[in-house]
């Protein structure tokens, strides 16, 4: 594989697995792969104990003028998602393979191989001393369970940065960059029903004793979208998106494609019309996971209790704990008499938008315009990341983007990069840095 860089290679070899404790380990030498890859860039930084997870603070200087050079933070993370089902990868999941000009391997699109660029251009402007920035990199390894390291990391820094890019999200198509002005909110739940002491005999007590899987089952149907709408009270407080923007959208290509291509099935009629106002605009709730009584095994019981986990994207204008509120609420009042219930908010970040004509999000369509030969198109991103809207708050212009694309098969098997990305992705950036010289 002489067209990947054997860094990049040493890196996506490591199983940095955060949401499995057997690879914590794995976890911290990825991070100190980072760190030492840092240093030998000539920047000099520390492994920090974060939230959930190692989180690396390291500092590279301008090549010249330090002391009045503006500031830029790069945000990347190691921890992938679990590589599970197995037996549908070709190859092994953490053995870097090229075959049709991408790059198969868990993490190389989500987000090592996006780091790794932003690392490159860092690393190869210091070292022709043409770095006319001061580099900040943060790296943590907990955001692919909702830690919040990077983002709590930030609430302690007096001055942070003039500019922050993130490589972390894909391209509309191959040749075609978008930059995420926004993103959703995230607030992941875990509901626990409890109706009694234990499980009884259906036969003794079916159709007398209350059943809490019928019981979370109402609570859920309270809460769910009927036709594609929430509940007003789960859509409170949400911003429109403006005229512009959503003229914007409709030049993009059509719901119906995206979902095809992911082999994804309409919600309802207008799920597909509406894509990008209801992925990128609006509230969504979705039911990640239910778990009662047997669903395999033949097992004739009155279930105590169960439990379902739930995730909720929030639109632009909202707040974490006024949707919370509200789907608390929403709960209480669905279920039955006699249903204990507890629910527990795992994590949680507020949502974002970026201003588009920010000095920061110029400067960098031009550098992605000269680089690439096409501007940037502004989107948002319907998912989330903590540390944007934290960032957002303190003041600092946030570019998100990245050189995935749609079919990079994030976070399912076989994810890939197209090779070509990476030395696109490193001149790109290296161009976005010489650019943000002159935001002073």
């Amino acid at each position: 594989m002489s067209s990947v860089p054997a860094s990049l290679l040493e890196l996506l070899r490591i199983p940095s697995v955060s949401a499995d404790p057997a690879h914590k380990g794995d976890v911290a030498n990825a991070v100190q792969w980072v760190a030492d890859f840092v240093a030998a860039a000539g920047g000099t930084g520390e492994v920090l104990a974060g939230t959930d997870g190692p989180l690396l603070v390291a500092d590279v200087p301008a090549s010249h003028d330090a002391a009045t050079a503006p500031t830029v933070l790069l945000y990347g993370h190691v921890d992938v998602q679990p590589p599970a089902p197995l037996d549908l990868w070709e190859t092994p999941p953490f053995e870097p393979t090229v075959r049709g000009g991408w790059l198969y391997c868990r993490g190389v699109a989500d987000d090592k191989g996006q780091l790794w660029i932003l690392l490159e251009a860092v690393r190869t402007l210091a070292a022709e001393s043409a770095l006319p920035v001061n580099v900040c990199i943060v790296c943590d390894a907990d955001e692919e369970i909702g830690g919040r390291s990077a983002a709590d990391w930030l609430a302690t820094v007096d001055t942070p940065a003039d500019a922050a890019v993130i490589f972390d999200t894909s391209m509309l198509a191959p040749g075609i960059p978008a930059f995420n002005l926004g993103a959703r909110g995230t607030a992941y739940f875990h509901l626990t029903v409890r109706t009694g002491s234990r499980d009884v005999h259906s036969g003794v007590f079916g159709g007398a004793a209350l059943n809490a899987t019928h019981a979370l089952v109402e609570m859920l149907a309270a809460t769910v979208p009927t036709n594609g709408v929430l509940p007003a009270e789960l859509r409170a407080g949400t911003l429109s998106p403006p005229a512009a923007e959503l003229a914007a959208w409709r030049d993009l290509p059509p719901g119906q494609q995206v979902l095809d291509a992911q082999g994804a099935v309409p919600m309802d009629a207008r799920a597909a019309e509406d894509f990008y106002t209801r992925t990128w605009g609006a509230t969504s709730l979705d039911v990640n996971g239910i778990e009662a009584g047997s669903p395999h095994l033949m097992k004739t019981i009155v279930v105590s209790e169960a439990h379902a986990n739930v995730s909720m994207r929030l639109a632009p204008g909202q707040k974490v704990a006024d949707v919370t509120a509200a789907l608390e609420r929403l709960r209480r009042d669905a279920a039955p008499d006699g249903a204990t219930v507890q629910l527990d908010l795992l994590s949680a970040c507020e949502p974002a938008i970026v201003p588009p004509d920010l000095p920061a999000i110029t400067l960098a369509l031009e550098a992605f315009e000269k680089t690439l030969g096409v501007r940037p198109v502004l989107v948002r991103t319907g998912g989330s990341l903590p540390l944007m809207p934290a960032l957002i708050a303190r003041g600092v212009p946030c570019v998100l983007t990245g050189f995935d694309v749609p079919d990079g098969n994030i976070p399912a098997p076989n994810e890939r990069l197209l090779v070509e990305h990476l030395t696109l992705g490193t001149q790109t950036a290296r161009a976005v840095l010489s650019a943000y010289a002159g935001l002073r």
